[in-house]
């Protein structure tokens, strides 16, 4: 019930994950949770928007630090936001839940951890992105529970529709 992907191309995972949501919601699908739309700013560095799945929002999880900084763009709040919002869609009701990613916070027991948890608790089978640099904290928290799937787009969708029944 738990399954994920991970690539080593910049931008694949969001790419993929974005596209099955569309799909499935094309499909009349139920969904709960987010994906990431990276889009690009001024100062070369993107900006980072969940769109919360059967909502119709968007949810910007990037701040400005300033054009010096180096530091962690993250916003927390936003984070936090559309977590809450993904959570409520997945009380009322989902097929499947959709994480863009399991990344620092979600490894450091915040972000859409414990939406994952939830969602699982509920029956409602979860798939996401997990960097390399995340693994071991995710196969951790995960407990030999997930699968990995390949990071290609039918192989993902031939999944969901094997298991969110």
């Amino acid at each position: 019930m738990l399954a994920f992907i991970s690539c080593d191309e910049r931008g694949k995972a969001n790419r993929i994950l974005a596209d099955l949501a569309r799909d499935l919601e094309a499909r009349g699908w139920p969904l709960a949770g987010a994906v990431q739309v990276n889009v690009a700013g001024a100062d070369d560095k993107c900006d980072m928007d969940l769109h919360v799945l059967s909502t119709g929002r968007v949810v910007r999880i990037t701040q400005d630090l300033g054009a010096l900084s180096e530091g962690c763009r993250l916003d927390p709040d936003g984070l936090e936001q559309a977590v809450g919002l993904a959570a409520a869609v997945l009380d009322t009701g989902a097929r499947l839940a959709i994480v863009n990613k399991f990344g620092r916070t979600e490894a450091e027991g915040r972000g859409f951890r414990p939406f994952i948890g939830q969602a699982l608790a509920s029956g409602v089978p979860v798939i996401l992105a997990v960097g390399h640099g995340h693994r071991a904290a995710f196969e951790t928290f995960a407990e030999g529970m997930a699968t990995e799937l390949p990071a290609d787009p039918a192989a993902v969708l031939d999944w969901c529709t094997a298991t969110a029944v």
